[in-house]
């Protein structure tokens, strides 16, 4: 398995593990002159749930595929929390900001995979 896709498994498996919502992968990869190749899109129900949520996955992505984040933006309100990964950029939302926002249908030409909820 490559880099990235190791590393977005461990994204996936730290937004889990802080019960993080409706994970949604966008594929960039066909898409000429994007900024990455991946976007990992998410929620979480409080501010608190979603920094919870990026220290959980700046943890999994550390330990199981050696590698940092470059930036993190959004922090201070935690209603929309950025993560530069170089390829793969993950967006960790509250859900009226996520809707708001509505990257997923901003980005409607890439492959989007869902990933299940777990209880």
């Amino acid at each position: 398995m490559n880099e990235t896709k190791v590393l977005i498994e461990k994204i996936t498996e730290g937004i889990q593990e802080k019960k993080g919502k409706n994970i949604v992968i966008a594929d960039l990869t066909n898409i000429g002159d994007t900024i990455c190749k991946y976007f990992v899109i998410c929620q979480g129900n409080s501010p608190s749930q979603v920094s919870a949520i990026v220290d959980s996955i700046r943890d999994f992505t550390r330990k199981g595929a050696d590698s940092k984040p470059f930036a993190v933006d959004g922090l201070r309100n935690a209603e929309w929390v950025a993560m530069d990964y170089s390829d793969v950029l993950v967006h960790v939302f509250l859900p009226e900001t996520r809707n708001f926002y509505n990257l997923e249908h901003l980005w409607a030409d890439a492959k989007l995979i869902t990933i299940p909820d777990i209880d």
